[in-house]
Order: structure tokens, then C-alpha cells, then sequence
């Protein structure tokens, strides 16, 4: 009986950024399928089914985007379903075209996501409808912010294990130093722990460096059955493993609030689908969720990738740096390509897939990646999804 788990066909990514140009989310909804399609080398008509991943309507002005982005990509009358988690919602997406194709509802089905998270809305309208995807009326309503929530988490963390700032600053320079020679990175830069540790402060201990950018920005992947991949057409990875797990959505109601329960549920079932017995051994690469420096660490920790309390001194050490033993967040991650929520974690899928395939657009990067790990989240953790990818030898 053939493995049913998907096949990644191809992909595609709009630049991530702050498009004040006139372009509409339409737009890179269209050119990001359209992309995706012709690195698989299919037609319109290959496609049985979509599915659309956006998080608010706020940031869209669009009430049920899903047959509008039918229309775009010129997919009107396919099944499509539209998915919502949050900063979760790409990866929520992926794993939703990965359950119809296993279930045998659909052969190939074209996985897009999009935001207009930055040219749309003023800074502060962001920040009130990012406030909102907490408990809106106990934390938004409030006046709790991202960041303040954030910094809440990561400070109880510094305090459990003694992690410092200046530890949590070498993934800002990581990032966004990896983010340079991205063609889709929103902010690539070449900066110094001295930068980070002096740009101006947002919310102790977060400075502006340590915090990542919203995006606008599209991207899409086509995932199949391995029985409905063309023979013209070489896959070079598939989705092995999926997980996704939820913690309590007010921080205050955790027993553990710097660590992230629902990232360490999701990887446990992804890695449990996928084989996996040792995580820090068997993932070669990650592109792991950062909006804030300090989450990388706690994601890294909770995916198995460090012990507790150990991701900062491996990242100081450069454990995790493209040259390290486990290369993380290659494209900039959230800090350096940008942070689009619906598309965050179609484009890590994206990335990894041409990074397990030996197509990286940075040749500075190693090409003998045999199985990585994409992780997203919404909430300060309390939404989680996390898929493993495996190269496919040719």
C-alpha cells in the first residue's frame, strides 16, 4: 500500500515587505500560485483542490477570501477551504492539504496563504488587531500588547534559568543576517550584538532589534499524492510528519508561562508520525517561528532541538548558525524575511523543500540537508504547528 503522505511538487514566494506601491494582496496571491504551479510543472487544471490560509480580515479587508483567491489564480469551481490560527495559520494550511490528501479527498491540492500585515493599517491599528488574537476582551481590550505578553514569557524564562540579554541578542544578528542574499527578506541587515543590545527599548527585556517586522506578502505550495505526481515531475521532499497542539490562551492561566506546551505537543506528534526518536539528532535544519528573539529560544527548547535552558548557550556558541551543527531560521526566519502570517509557514515549507532539494538560492548555504523541521505558532505559543520534511532521493 503506497505511503500517502504528500510529495512537495513546488512552491512559490512573493518578497515579503511594506508594499506602499499600489499592490494589492490579489496580486501576490496571483503571482505566488502562479509560481508555484510552474515550479511543479503543472497547469491550473492538474489542481483538485485549495486551500487558503489568512489570519484576520482586519488586515485584508476581505470577508471569506477563499473563492476570491480562486478567481485570481484562475481555480474558480475547485472545493476550498479557508484556515485561521493566528500566526499558525500557514502551517495550520499545509497541514490541512496534508489530511485531504491522505484522507483520499483530493490527488493535488495548491496551498496558498497571504497577509497585507504592513502597508495596510497604520503601526498602531496592527498592534490593536494583533492585541485582539490573544483573549481580546480579557488582553486586547485591555491594552496588552504582543511584545509586553511576549516579554512577560522570556523574562520568566531569564529568571528560571539565568538567560541573558546578550545571549538573546545573537538571533537577532543570526536573522537578520541570514536574511541577506534573501530575495523575499523584508529586513536583511548585517548588525552587531552592540546594535540589538542598543537600539531603543519596547517592552523589557525587548529591544527593537529583538523584535521582528509585519509583512505583506503571498506564498504556495503544491502538495500531491505520490501515486498523482506527474513522472515528468521530480519531487525532491514530502511532509512525513504533522503535528499541532494548544495551550491555555491567557499566559497567566499557565503553570509553566516561559515555556511553550502546545510547540512541545505538536512536535511530539509530528515527530511520532514521522519517526523520529531524538530530535537534536535526527532534524539536520529548521526554520523555526521568531517574531521575538527570545521565542526562538523557547521554540527551540520546546521542538526538542535544545534542552531547557539550553538554546541560549548553543546559540551563543553558534550552534544554531548556518555554519553550526543545526543551521536555524536560514532565510531570517520572522526577524530578518519578515513575518505574513498566513504565508509564514507556506514559505518555510518552501524553503526547506528547496533546501532538502539542493536548490537553495544562497550557494554559501550546505546542500546535504536530509530532513528538516518548519514550525509556526500564534499567540505567545498557545497555537502550534510543526511538520517534519524529508528529502526524496532521486
Amino acid at each position: 500500500m503506497t505511503d500517502a503522505r504528500p510529495l512537495i511538487l513546488g512552491g512559490g514566494v512573493t518578497p515579503f515587505g511594506r508594499h506602499r506601491d499600489g499592490a494589492h494582496w490579489r496580486d501576490w496571491v496571483r503571482r505566488a500560485g502562479a509560481d508555484a504551479l510552474a515550479d511543479a510543472g503543472l497547469e491550473v487544471a492538474d489542481i483538485d483542490a485549495v486551500v487558503v490560509a489568512s489570519e484576520s480580515d482586519f488586515l485584508s479587508l476581505q470577508v471569506n477570501p477563499g473563492p476570491v483567491v480562486l478567481d485570481e489564480i484562475g481555480l474558480a469551481g475547485r472545493p476550498v477551504v479557508r484556515v485561521e490560527g493566528g500566526g499558525a495559520s500557514g502551517g495550520l494550511a499545509l497541514r490541512e492539504g496534508m489530511a485531504q490528501i491522505m484522507a483520499g479527498m483530493a490527488r493535488r491540492v495548491l496551498v496558498v496563504g497571504f497577509e497585507a500585515a504592513a502597508g495596510h493599517l497604520d503601526p498602531g491599528g496592527v498592534q490593536l488587531v494583533y492585541g485582539l488574537s490573544f483573549d481580546a476582551e480579557v488582553d486586547g481590550m485591555a491594552g496588552a500588547t504582543a511584545v509586553a505578553l511576549y516579554a512577560l514569557s522570556i523574562a520568566e524564562h531569564m529568571a528560571h534559568y539565568g538567560t541573558t540579554v546578550e545571549q538573546i541578542a545573537h538571533i537577532s544578528v543570526k536573522n537578520h543576517g541570514n536574511a541577506v542574499g534573501n530575495p523575499w527578506a523584508h529586513k536583511p541587515m548585517t548588525i552587531t550584538i552592540d546594535d540589538v543590545l542598543t537600539s531603543p527599548m519596547v517592552a523589557t527585556p525587548y529591544r527593537r532589534l529583538d523584535c521582528s517586522l509585519a509583512s505583506d506578502g503571498a506564498a504556495a505550495i503544491v502538495l500531491a499524492h505520490p501515486d498523482a505526481a506527474p513522472k515528468a515531475v521530480r519531487a525532491r521532499s514530502r511532509i512525513t510528519g504533522s503535528g499541532v497542539g494548544s495551550d491555555f490562551a491567557r499566559l497567566g492561566d499557565r503553570a509553566q508561562r516561559h515555556a511553550f506546551r502546545a510547540k512541545r505537543r505538536a512536535a511530539e506528534t509530528a515527530y511520532a508520525m514521522a519517526g523520529i526518536e531524538d530530535a537534536a539528532h535526527d532534524i539536520d535544519v529548521a526554520e523555526v517561528c521568531d517574531p521575538f528573539t527570545g521565542a526562538e529560544i523557547q521554540s527551540l527548547e520546546a521542538l526538542g532541538l535544545a534542552s531547557p535552558g539550553g538554546a541560549a548557550p548553543a546559540l551563543a556558541d553558534g550552534a544554531f548558525n548556518r555554519d553550526g551543527r543545526l543551521p536555524v531560521n536560514l532565510s531570517g526566519g520572522l526577524m530578518g524575511q519578515g513575518g505574513a502570517p498566513g504565508a509564514t509557514g507556506i514559505a518555510q515549507a518552501v524553503t526547506m523543500d528547496r533546501l532538502l532539494g539542493g536548490r537553495y538560492r544562497d550557494a554559501a548555504v550546505g546542500n546535504d540537508f536530509r530532513r528538516g523541521l518548519v514550525d509556526v505558532h500564534g499567540g505567545v505559543g498557545t497555537l502550534a504547528a510543526v511538520h517534519v520534511l524529508e528529502r526524496v532521493e532521486p
